[in-house]
């Protein structure tokens, strides 16, 4: 585990998007770049979920975690000795160097593009997998380890699905990733979004009208992330 300084300027930095120059990437890019002017780049850690994606959990997963929460919500360190069989070591192999770097990260950055309404299969899949039981609260006294980790969700969506907006009840991305962290105990203060939002009027005919307000959207989102990354 690093150390608390280090876990406070380390950054674990995702990409979800299926487009290799999508707007989330950019984005996310622009992020990086600046919080590693500050900070440097030794504890930068990046991992594209489609290129290199996590592999869905399996049966042995589950097996393994249900054991874990019958035995009270071992901690990672001893999970090794519930392991019963070889599918069940591989799973935790693959399973285990995920949640060490998301533990250990004090700011994780997402690149998390709207696909029908939620996050990607990508993103989804590392969800699953880092979502162990018991790899994130405290042995003895059941409190949250990822008190005061900073989550930034860039997002990029086709439409508009902000407040007021025709498709406002349409968003099922941002609540569930709020309730997503909320429930490992993440303050709800310490996630915040970047919204680029009708991204898909260059390309569609009938959204050319808002070409002029996915221009601005995208310029207050480089704005945003640009900020979020000075801090």
């Amino acid at each position: 585990m690093l150390s608390a300084r280090d876990q406070a300027t380390s950054l674990l930095h995702l990409d979800s998007s299926h487009s290799g120059d999508s707007i989330t990437r950019r984005l996310s890019a622009r992020f990086a770049e600046v919080w590693k002017e500050r900070h440097g780049a030794s504890e930068h850690r990046y991992r594209d979920l489609v290129a290199e994606p996590v592999p869905p959990i399996s049966a042995a997963y589950c097996a393994l975690g249900r054991r874990v929460e019958r035995n009270g919500y071992v901690p990672p360190a001893k999970v090794d000795a519930l392991i019963e069989n070889g599918a069940e070591e591989r799973e935790w192999a693959l399973t285990l160097p995920l949640i060490e770097q998301f533990r250990d990260a004090g700011t994780v950055l997402i690149g998390a593009p709207m696909y029908n309404f939620s996050v990607s299969a990508s993103l989804k899949a590392w969800i699953d997998r880092v979502t162990f039981p018991g790899a994130y609260s405290d042995p003895d006294t059941g409190q949250s380890l990822l008190r005061g980790k900073r989550i930034v969700v860039v997002t990029a969506r086709g439409g508009a699905y902000g407040p007021g907006a025709p498709r406002e009840g349409f968003d099922f991305q941002e609540p569930y990733l709020r309730a997503y962290f909320a429930n490992l105990g993440i303050a709800d203060d310490d996630v915040e979004f970047v919204n680029a939002e009708m991204t898909l009027a260059d390309l569609v005919p009938h959204l050319a009208r808002f070409r002029e307000m996915a221009a601005e959207s995208l310029a207050a989102a480089r704005e945003a992330v640009t900020e979020l990354a000075s801090r």
